[in-house]
């Protein structure tokens, strides 16, 4: 079953690891293996609708996801290996239509690459209900999100730490010394997202000279569910010479009756300064969602305050923001944003798997930095809508087909006025 070469360099890499294995702590290390080959097919389309030097970047990319993960050795400590096999594949692309920035391949000079692929290996250990791993890391917490919007994921080097000893709370350590970008095989050095030396609506700039880019990312954490409807967090982070942050969680369940209930989702994060930037920045968002049978009605409200705008990892890292989205995070230096979200599961009127999302967000309250207009008053606005369906039947059950759509207009930037289609097919194959 495994015929693709990334797949027998997988499963090759997971057998050495398990020969290195005393052979009587085998037994649940084998039996609690699980793999699955996930195909993911992607077409992206990104309409320019302004004179920004080019007019569209359009690619339709085939990716093949290999996940193993292993089972522990019997004993106080168990030891297994968790393994990641990508590759991604060429469909269609062409010289003015991707320049890399789809996202989806790598960029050739004036075109796309042909294929890309790696292989990702984890060690892990376990004592009782802590666990530890190195080496290939996708991190997704509220200081990293290693993002998973493209064809492959982005994923780092790195070691974390991830302990359930006590009821109700779990504790997070982790370290990251390099990044490894969505459509890349490279590993790179950490960088400080939207830094820069001259002017930007983020009003974050190195100091001295400094390069933005770090070889040390850690994080620590812990997450406490205080009962069923009621969870807080706490997170410091650090990239070394670049920023600290401080980032606060909250999230409330209210049950109204049954099939109705009012969430809410409260976050706050403190970011300053590590030595060679000028990071200053307090960033609330507040997110209420109502349910109600299938519908959910949501509300969202973010304030950007401070010298600049939120400090987070570049590197395709998605920002813990209630309104990060599609395309843009509305996190400029005073920006103040508002959400309005509408989500619809037609499991609720007989058609399980098909679900529905729209939401609108609109910012201002931050300065133009660029051009005649410097110093004016920045806004900017997005549109999405989400349109997804799993089969759950037949021939094709469990394949899953989504379409998003983006709409984005602003007025401090050229080229980021954009209209956006994005098509992903996707099937897992369980193997073991």
């Amino acid at each position: 079953m495994l015929k693709t070469p990334i797949a027998r360099g997988v499963a090759l890499a997971t057998l050495g690891a398990t020969l290195a294995i005393p052979t009587m702590a085998q037994a649940a290390f084998i039996e609690d293996t699980k793999a699955g080959l996930e195909l993911r097919n992607f077409y992206f389309n990104r309409d320019y609708r302004e004179d920004s030097g080019q007019s569209k970047q359009e690619e339709w990319a085939q990716g093949f996801l290999l996940r193993v993960e292993s089972g522990y050795t019997e004993g106080t400590v168990g030891f297994g290996v968790d393994a990641l096999g990508l590759l991604g594949v060429k469909l269609d692309s062409g010289a003015g239509r991707d320049g890399g920035g789809t996202q989806l391949l790598p960029a050739d000079g004036n075109s796309a690459a042909d294929d890309y692929s790696e292989l990702g290996l984890t060690a892990k250990a376990k004592v009782s209900n802590t666990v530890l791993k190195i080496g290939t890391m996708q991190f997704k917490n509220p200081a990293v999100a290693n993002s998973d919007s493209r064809l492959l994921p982005a994923l780092m080097q790195g070691a974390n730490i991830v302990s359930k000893e006590i009821d109700g709370l779990t504790l997070d350590v982790g370290y990251a010394n390099r990044n490894n970008l969505r459509a890349s095989s490279d590993n790179q050095l950490l960088s400080l997202n939207g830094a820069t030396t001259g002017a930007n609506t983020r009003n974050i700039r190195l100091t001295g000279g400094a390069a933005n880019e770090s070889d040390d990312f850690r994080f620590a954490g812990a997450t406490y569910q205080f009962n069923k409807n009621l969870t807080g967090s706490y997170y410091y982070s650090q990239l070394e010479d670049l920023y600290k942050q401080n980032a606060f969680n909250l999230i409330h369940v209210l049950p109204i009756s049954e099939g109705q209930s009012l969430k809410t989702d409260l976050r706050y994060a403190r970011s300053k300064d590590d030595g060679s930037s000028n990071v200053d920045n307090k960033s609330f968002g507040a997110m209420i969602t109502y349910s109600l049978s299938g519908h959910s009605f949501g509300l969202g409200y973010q304030k950007m305050s401070g010298e600049t705008g939120f400090a987070y990892l570049g590197g395709n890292v998605d920002p813990y923001l209630v309104n990060f989205i599609q395309v843009n995070d509305f996190a400029n230096a005073d920006e103040k944003s508002w959400q309005a979200r509408y989500d619809y599961n037609f499991a609720a009127m007989g058609i399980p798997g098909l679900t529905f999302m729209t939401r609108y967000v609109t910012g201002d309250n931050f300065d133009r930095v660029t051009g005649a207009d410097a110093g004016t008053e920045g806004k900017e606005w997005e549109r999405n809508t989400d349109i997804a369906y799993t089969f759950q039947t037949g021939a094709l059950k469990n394949l899953n087909v989504k379409w998003r759509n983006a709409t984005s207009r602003n007025n401090y930037s050229r080229g980021t006025n954009i209209d956006e289609n994005r098509l992903i097919v996707s099937y897992t194959i369980p193997l073991m």
